[in-house]
């Protein structure tokens, strides 16, 4: 760890697979809203269903053998142990980030990538059973494992108290979708959570998602294999622009926003139409720096490009360990280093110092 000279290493995209277990945090009151898990016979889906719906998200669950096999189609490596992807042992994945040589992983959501609900009284049941859940593998952790809390974003009282628990109990940040049903990102409805985030030193986590059941229906293809780029990565892109060039940052200067698992190849472009669209003189030549705006890179990214244009302090860089799409590469860390396109330092700053300043550990 730091303290004994070594640098802190930092996976600023890691996720739990929620499992039965996650709905075991549930109030006896909120029991009529546990999900039940449904899986079709011949088939690695799996879907959470309550009242004859199905709930947000959830990844293919693959043996090993498949996961060792999608590892070599994809030139990747993705393989995770069951029990430490879904933090049923929670030591077991304590143990893999040491031989990943992996010091703090910041934990997000798997469910909540497309909505969950649009029951009130369900999402803020299940929120806070997943940051409750969340709080007792940070007690286990040993500070290994923070984490990213969710919250009933239809309800702002109750998202505000969600926060505060979650800030008590090891969260370093709060996850909210580019679009949560029919309001973006920038809607003043959310100021209240954005401030109280601020207060608390914790930042703003935009992971892929998309929190708009009619906008997910849209940006799906339809003619071709393209999924979770039009659908969760557009999205955040386009999300990352919206904040640049509206008054939040502003309003929020010391807010700190994670844009992340949407590669960063873009952000050479979104910067400079920021500044070319500013209008104005004023508009900062740094805008990432200037507004606390955090991207997570992947390991095949064109990192001179990029920090031509982010600079070398707000690109992080993670695993997306327990997930097998195109981002997943838990061996990312030992690729990264081996990067020998930028210095030494750049490297340092994105596998350590800007992951610390970006999540606050």
């Amino acid at each position: 760890m730091s303290g004994n000279g070594k640098t802190l290493v930092v996976d600023s995209d890691a996720h739990v697979v929620e499992t039965e277990n996650t709905w075991d945090y549930l109030e006896a009151s909120e029991k009529k809203f546990r999900p039940q898990l449904f899986a079709p016979e011949d088939s690695t889906a799996q879907y959470w269903v309550l009242d004859g719906k199905v709930l947000g998200f959830r990844f293919r669950t693959l043996s090993e053998q498949q996961l060792d096999e999608v590892s070599a189609q994809a030139g990747r490596q993705m393989q995770t142990p069951k029990e430490a992807r879904e933090l049923r042992d929670v030591q077991l994945r304590v143990d893999h980030l040491d031989k990943l040589g992996i010091d703090v992983q910041i934990l997000y959501n798997t469910l909540w990538i497309e909505q969950v609900t649009d029951r009130a009284d369900v999402e803020i049941a299940l929120c806070a059973s997943w940051n409750r859940w969340m709080a007792d593998v940070w007690k286990q952790g040993n500070g290994r494992l923070r984490w990213v809390a969710v919250v009933p974003a239809m309800t702002i009282g109750e998202a505000l108290e969600q926060i505060r628990f979650a800030r008590e109990n090891g969260a370093v940040g709060v996850c909210l979708r580019p679009f949560e049903g029919d309001r973006h990102l920038v809607d003043p409805y959310f100021y209240p959570i954005f401030d109280e985030a601020q207060r608390l030193d914790m930042m703003m986590g935009i992971h892929i998602a998309i929190g708009s059941p009619k906008m997910a229906t849209q940006f799906r293809p339809r003619y071709d294999s393209g999924g979770g780029l039009p659908v969760f990565r557009i999205p955040t892109v386009s999300t990352c622009f919206t904040v640049m060039m509206s008054e939040v940052p502003k309003v929020f200067p010391d807010l700190r926003w994670g844009f992340i698992e949407s590669s960063a190849q873009w952000v050479p472009w979104v910067v400079n139409e920021t500044i070319r669209r500013s209008g104005t003189a004023e508009y900062p030549t740094d805008p990432m720096k200037a507004f606390n705006i955090y991207v997570s890179a992947q390991t095949d990214d064109d990192f001179p490009y990029v920090l031509k244009y982010a600079g070398d302090d707000n690109i992080v860089i993670g695993t997306d360990y327990g997930h097998t799409d195109a981002s997943s590469e838990v061996d990312a860390f030992t690729i990264f280093n081996g990067n020998d396109t930028i210095s030494a330092e750049q490297r340092r700053k994105i596998l350590s110092d800007n992951g610390r300043a970006l999540y606050g550990v």
